[in-house]
């Protein structure tokens, strides 16, 4: 019985009663159950972990869980503590196009290093990395943890804590017939957790002569014949658990939790729903739960004299417990396992979206496509489009001929019912550099407070393509732009679901890795455009391939108009589409004709189709509520 155990049990219970269907697949052990909450339970071959023999460790093979997932054919794997049992799964899974998440519960970097399990901690670190690589999502407990696993390179990650009972775990389980038979008339200081190196229960040796004080600890494992030596003064009371345990934790008068590895620490919020103030070493998942001077103390790691000082300072003052208690207990009332599971449930399904974004995907990227948080809904009065033929419009015609695109279409949804002044600096065949010099030194000047960059497109279609140096000069734009007060909307460049697309596909895949890059350093929100899978489709590219189609633009500034706040959004442009009939496609050798054999010949003679070209919009329009606009003063 252990964290894992535990959220994993709870989990299983929340699901059947939301009538999921669910399976279990863990690594077979002496009293293991064929069914958990409406779970089936199905083991696999396991060894004993060397050096901790009650904790077994699988030792199937991929094709073997491979078969119990074709039998069960699950909508989403969910990893509960991913190592050697876990990387089998992802494997298997992943054969299978079936969507995981991966929840980040045991620090195994550190227990590599304690336990000596065969591999070093590099090495450790390395199978993690590559194990949550290949996770749809990972799920981290902590900031530590979180903090931890972004140093490895890993990415989609998701906060996912842990719930607690607070009608199990409870000042109403407090008895002061436990104290008085366990540590009459002293001071309780309580630990509970497994006895095992990782857990650091050696230190509290440090408090074994406190005056007026009594050390009980609640827990099992391979060092408690040790512990016993070493805390000569404590009281051990082995393994406990349902009302017993709820009993001890409430009748506590100090809770101390000294491990530096834990990703979390739930028996911390067990203890805080029962009323008890905690000291907590300050590294790892307790800095998120202990709030020093307010429900606890955290000391400094390794600073032995700082924990006693620390648990000296509660046991001499009554006042200050029952106050740290009173602040424990009000912060995890609202951390129920029901909120929890429907939370991780959300995850569940976003999994399944994320795996259909990855499936569209033609090369993996270093940093995988992300879903941005919408913007909080703002009024912005100026805007400025900066970048190449797709944000000028290029065949997306108005009914009067004139140039519409997808910037143009997102004006009018900031706008809404109000106005607003519009400028579009984009023109065609426009590069990086143009973005970088002229074009940003003109946004500039009209002192927006929204600009938009889609750019890029035309160099990545280069020989060998500088992709960090593009990125760079992007970052710089960005920033100064940021520096002026304003926001800004990076959209990602992308490719038509063509096989004449491909050879460009690792190009386009790097520059959207290095802007969201960009996007992270700078606060600028990020329209990744490989989230919108079907953007490649036919339907979305005008006859030359090249350029968006009215609905390519219409769908692309939907997108857009809901990353940026505008209300009901999506609803819109599955209305907007009920208007718009199919387009006629262009057969592909007509398509050589009047597009790729004419550009190729521009390329070869160094012209471009922007030469001698400016802006549509060189300054402000003003974007009426009716879809009318007006020219305005430059700068106005």
């Amino acid at each position: 019985m252990n964290g894992v155990t535990r959220s994993v049990m709870e989990i299983a219970a929340h699901l059947h009663r939301q009538g999921h269907q669910a399976l279990i697949i863990a690594p077979t052990a002496a009293g293991i159950p064929d069914d958990l909450h409406g779970a089936a339970v199905v083991g696999v071959a396991s060894v004993p972990l060397p050096g901790y023999t009650d904790v077994r460790v699988a030792a199937t093979g991929v094709a073997s869980i491979g078969r119990i997932l074709d039998r069960f054919a699950p909508d989403v794997v969910h990893l509960a503590s991913p190592f050697a049992l876990g990387s089998r799964a992802v494997a298997a899974a992943r054969q299978r196009g079936v969507p995981v998440v991966a929840a980040y519960q045991t620090d195994v970097i550190a227990y590599a290093g304690r336990y000596g399990v065969g591999v070093t901690t590099a090495a450790a670190a390395q199978h993690v990395a590559r194990l949550h690589r290949r996770a749809t999502l990972t799920l981290v407990p902590s900031s530590a943890s979180e903090r931890q696993l972004v140093g490895l390179g890993i990415d989609r990650l998701r906060r996912w804590g842990r719930g607690v009972d607070t009608t199990r775990f409870s000042p109403r389980h407090r008895s002061d017939a436990w104290r008085e038979r366990v540590a009459p008339g002293a001071v309780v200081i309580g630990y509970v957790g497994r006895l095992a190196a990782e857990k650091q229960v050696h230190d509290l040796a440090v408090l074994g002569d406190l005056p007026g004080a009594r050390l009980v600890i609640v827990g099992d494992g391979p060092e408690r014949a040790a512990l016993q030596k070493r805390l000569p003064h404590a009281v051990f009371l082995g393994h406990l658990d349902g009302a017993d345990l709820a009993e001890a934790v409430a009748s506590f008068d100090v809770f101390v939790h000294p491990g530096e590895s834990e990703t979390f620490g739930q028996t911390l919020q067990e203890a805080h729903a029962s009323g008890v103030p905690v000291v907590a070493v300050g590294r790892g998942g307790p800095v998120d739960l202990v709030r020093s001077s307010i429900d606890g103390w955290l000391y400094r790691p390794g600073d032995l004299a700082d924990l006693r000082a620390r648990v000296s300072d509660l046991v001499g003052d009554a006042r200050k417990r029952r106050a740290f208690g009173a602040a424990g207990m009000e912060a995890v009332s609202g951390r129920s396992w029901t909120a929890l599971c429907d939370q991780l449930l959300g995850y569940f399904t976003e999994a399944i979206e994320l795996a259909a974004v990855d499936g569209a995907t033609r090369v993996r990227r270093t940093v995988r496509a992300e879903p941005s948080e919408p913007a909080a809904p703002v009024r912005w009065h100026r805007v400025v489009a900066l970048g190449d033929s797709l944000t000028e419009g290029l065949c997306d015609p108005d009914p009067d001929g004139a140039l519409r695109g997808w910037v143009d279409r997102l004006a009018m949804l900031l706008a809404g019912a109000g106005t607003m002044s519009y400028a579009n600096l984009a023109v065609r065949s426009r590069r990086v550099d143009d973005l970088a010099e002229r074009q940003l030194a003109q946004a500039r000047r009209l002192r927006p407070e929204l600009v938009t960059i889609l750019i890029g497109s035309n160099d990545l279609v280069k020989l060998r393509p500088d992709i960090p140096a593009l990125a760079a000069r992007v970052e710089e734009a960005v920033l100064r732009l940021r520096a002026d007060g304003a926001d800004v909307l990076l959209v990602t460049p992308f490719l038509p679901s063509r096989p004449e697309s491909r050879p460009l596909a690792r190009a386009f895949a790097g520059f959207a890795t290095a802007l969201s890059g960009v996007a992270a350093r700078t606060g600028a929100l990020l329209l990744d455009t490989d989230l919108i899978p079907e953007l490649g489709r036919r339907e979305n590219w005008a006859d030359d391939l090249v350029h968006l189609s009215p609905a390519g633009h219409r769908l692309l500034a939907y997108r857009a108009a809901s990353l940026l706040g505008v209300a009901h959004a999506d609803e819109l442009a599955g209305l907007d589409e009920t208007f718009h009939a199919a387009a006629n496609q262009l057969p592909r050798r007509e398509w050589w004709r009047r597009h790729a054999l004419p550009w190729l010949w521009r390329r070869a003679r160094g012209r471009s189709a922007g030469d001698g070209l400016g802006p549509k919009h060189d300054g402000y329009v003003l974007i009426g509520a009716h879809g009318t606009s007006s020219r305005r003063r430059q700068g106005a």
